[in-house]
């Protein structure tokens, strides 16, 4: 896995995006202050990857992935792996609680044409296709990278305070790391595949006996009686050659008789097949009556069709029909608007009578009420008056008048004051229902009056008439007569008329019948012909009928003598046939052939040939069967091997030995190419090795070779020894490999030197130049040592202020 480019966005303390060109860099440095963000870029690239980071702790925590004040985050990383390049990318959010969930996750194949120094988004929009998302991004990295996440921070990225994890790992933990990185599951997929490949050719070898043993007629004596056979049907063949023949000739001739008595036979049904139509006799009678009954039709037409013209004139003498019921309507238009004249002057002196009565009865009823309201103010007047009066005291001041009273004023009982009122609401309310019926009144008088008017207008624009209704009546009654009589006329003509179409078309029938039977008289003569019929007499259909038959049944007699004689030739000539046939059947029984079917000497023949073919056939497939047998014999015996080869190599890696072997060896490898780099960083003095329990120990030169365990180095022979041995993973692993697919084109190193002397400095500092320019490598390292940091080519500086980090990229 190398990167190419990474961009964060608001991710731990890069709160504004920033982007990481990778491209053409093989060995860079990340430096700047403590705290400024300089593992956060290692941190960045292990958490697109696989989602969280080593310095979190638990493998589940995202929260410190989004910078605190932060609501959304992304990262993305542009990667290449085994010639293929990647993105995946990571987005972040936190919702109203302050938790951070992820809210995108997904891992896309891009063009690899596209440059590496190309723009991120030139690079983002060359999709190849999409390859996962949301949880499914981690296990799909894992596949493509060939390490688990916890093995990826041993092998790839090296943390801060984990430089050590393999170099003190357990060895089951640490074979672990090596089956991964040296693709060992291959050798378990080998073993079950060798079980199925022994399956399979033990199945194949069996099904080879079965159908071995299943082959008949696969013997030498078979294929020996096959030959005898086939040479016998073809001897048999020639000898018959000459039977068929004359059978085939005697055969020929017995067809040519039975055609010609087919001939005969034909040609006397085609006689007795000769019948005169039933309706000859009749037809030229039937025909002549009809003609007779046209021509009387058609003298019957002519009558009517004058008497219809007389019919016609005597209506239009009587002149237009239309105008006398025009006049008759006028006369009965005038005499509706005379009388709606005279019920609209009625129904109009009436309302007027009705308008003048309710006008004196509201000039009344609004006299009553005016009465009826003086009275009710009097009487409250009095009510109020008495009142005051109970209220007055002798010597007091009048309320009225302000004199003092004298004396008591006494009033007589009055009237109820309610009872005063409700004649007054009587009175309003009879007042007012007056004035409705009045208004109304005035209403209908003057529709009344206007319909007066209508009437009027409508009598005066009507036409007048001035003939008598009495003459009108009667004109109209003559029309009325003679239009029926012209009618009855029409209908008799019609009548008439269709009586001679139907004559006509009777006529024409009959003609065309006669046509047609002398069309078929024709016909049959002509079937005839050629046997000598004689001319037709095209005078009389009968007669010519007639003697045609006569002819016929002469011809008859003679036809049915010439077949009987034909008949016993063909008798005779089939019993001869049938002689022949079945002694050559017998000879062909001797030899085992069947004749099927027809019998004819083509038949015979072609069985004869047939039996010839299948012998010839069965002798090949003889021949094929022991061909067949010797090809599964020889199978059955190569999938046998096969399935023996197949077993011993499942028993040889079925074992759990050959796994810790094959991871025994490689981490002597491993060790052996680690202690180079050691002895260089430590000037000779330690080495590694591994124990018989698989465990890594030094062997101390400075103590007379000692061994002892790794666990008992200081802390920075720790971490020399543990680089060491990453040095060794990143630079062998692509040679260890089973299928050498993995490859560990990059190493990250998070800080750890600041406890090196200058002297083993500048040894790792050599080492990690030599590895990063030993091949296509990347090597980047987080550090605060300015003697390691001037020697790397690229450095990424990284300063922070109040707004978050910052990244600059510098070179030499």
């Amino acid at each position: 896995m190398r990167p190419l480019r990474l961009h964060l966005d608001n991710f731990g303390s890069f709160r504004e995006a920033v982007t990481v060109d990778f491209a053409d860099v093989d060995y860079f440095a990340l430096v700047g202050p403590t705290g400024a963000g300089k593992s956060t870029i290692i941190d960045a690239i292990c958490f697109a990857l696989y989602g969280t980071v080593p310095r979190w702790g638990k493998e589940n925590v995202i929260s410190h992935a989004l910078a605190p004040s932060a609501t959304y985050g992304k990262v993305a990383l542009v990667f290449e792996s085994s010639g293929r390049r990647h993105v995946v990318v990571r987005s972040l959010r936190r919702d109203a609680r302050g938790t951070v969930h992820t809210k995108e996750a997904r891992l896309d194949e891009l063009d690899p044409g596209v440059p590496s120094t190309a723009e991120l988004t030139e690079m983002l929009d060359a999709v190849v296709r999409p390859v996962a998302e949301g949880e499914a991004v981690g296990d799909e990295v894992q596949k493509i990278t060939g390490l688990e996440y916890k093995f990826f921070t041993q092998c790839v990225v090296l943390p801060q305070g984990k430089f050590a994890e393999f170099l003190h790992a357990r060895p089951r933990e640490r074979q672990d790391l090596l089956v991964q990185l040296l693709d060992a599951e291959v050798y378990e997929r080998i073993q079950k595949r060798a079980g199925r490949e022994e399956d399979l050719a033990r199945q194949a070898a069996e099904f080879a006996r079965n159908e071995l043993s299943g082959l008949s007629g696969a013997g030498e004596d078979d294929e020996r009686a096959a030959v005898e056979r086939l040479d016998a049907l073809r001897a048999l063949r020639d000898r018959i050659q000459g039977d068929l023949d004359t059978l085939r000739a005697n055969e020929e001739s017995l067809q040519r008789k039975i055609r010609d008595r087919d001939a005969i036979a034909g040609r006397l049904a085609t006689l007795t097949g000769l019948s005169m139509p039933g309706d000859v006799p009749t037809l030229a009678g039937e025909q002549r009556e009809t003609e007779e009954r046209v021509a009387a039709l058609g003298v019957e037409v002519g009558r009517m069709e004058a008497e219809e013209q007389r019919a016609d004139d005597e209506l239009t003498a009587l002149g237009d029909k239309s105008a006398l019921v025009a006049a008759l309507a006028a006369l009965d238009e005038q005499a509706r608007g005379r009388a709606e004249l005279a019920q609209a002057e009625a129904q109009s002196e009436e309302a007027q009578a009705t308008l003048e009565r309710l006008a004196d009865e509201a000039g009344q009823a609004d006299a009553a009420l005016a009465e009826a309201e003086r009275a009710w103010e009097a009487l409250r007047d009095a009510h109020a008056a008495a009142a005051l009066a109970g209220r007055l005291v002798v010597g007091e001041p009048c309320p009225t008048c302000l004199r003092p009273v004298i004396d008591l004023p006494r009033h007589a009982a009055l009237s109820d004051l309610h009872t005063a009122e409700h004649e007054v609401q009587a009175r309003k309310k009879h007042a007012a229902q007056v004035t409705a019926r009045h208004r109304q009144a005035e209403n209908d008088t003057h529709h009344f009056a206007k319909q007066v008017q209508i009437c009027r207008a409508r009598l005066a624009e009507s036409p007048q008439v001035t003939q008598d209704r009495a003459d009108l009546e009667a004109g109209l009654i003559a029309c009325q007569k003679a239009e029926l009589r012209a009618a009855e006329s029409r209908k008799s003509t019609r009548e008439i008329r269709a009586k001679l179409a139907e004559a006509e078309r009777r006529a024409g029938e009959l003609r065309n019948k006669a046509d047609l039977s002398w069309r078929h008289l024709d016909a049959a003569r002509d079937t005839v012909v050629a046997f000598g019929a004689p001319p037709l007499d095209r005078k009389d259909l009968g007669r010519a009928w007639a003697d045609l038959l006569a002819w016929r049944d002469q011809v008859v007699v003679r036809e049915r003598d010439a077949l009987a004689v034909q008949d016993g030739e063909i008798d005779d000539g089939g019993r001869r046939l049938d002689g022949e046939r079945a002694a050559l059947l017998r000879r062909l029984a001797e030899h085992d052939v069947a004749v099927s079917g027809a019998v004819a000497p083509g038949a015979i023949g072609e069985s004869v040939t047939a039996a010839v073919t299948q012998a010839g056939a069965r002798l090949d497939r003889v021949r094929e069967n022991r061909e067949r047998a010797r090809h599964l014999t020889e199978f059955a015996a190569a999938k046998e091997q096969e399935a023996r080869v197949a077993h011993e190599l499942a028993l040889r890696l079925r074992a759990d030995a050959f796994e810790r072997w094959l991871c025994s060896e490689a981490l002597e490898l491993l060790v052996a190419t680690a202690s180079g780099t050691l002895r260089d960083l430590t000037d000779g003095q330690y080495e590694l090795t591994v124990s018989t329990r698989g465990d890594i120990e030094v062997i101390d030169y400075g103590e007379a070779g000692m061994r002892r365990s790794a666990r008992t180095l200081s802390g920075g022979e720790t971490f020399q020894a543990a680089l060491a041995l990453a040095l060794a993973l990143s630079s062998q692993v692509a040679g260890l490999s089973a299928a050498a697919a993995r490859s560990l084109d990059s190493i990250f190193l998070d800080e750890g030197f600041g406890t090196l002397d200058p002297a083993t400095l500048d040894t790792v500092a050599t080492t990690l130049e030599r590895l990063a320019s030993s091949g296509n490598r990347m090597v980047g390292v987080v550090t605060h040592v300015p003697a390691l940091a001037d020697r790397v080519p690229v450095r990424f500086e990284i300063t922070r202020d109040a707004k978050g980090s910052h990244l600059t990229k510098a070179a030499q």
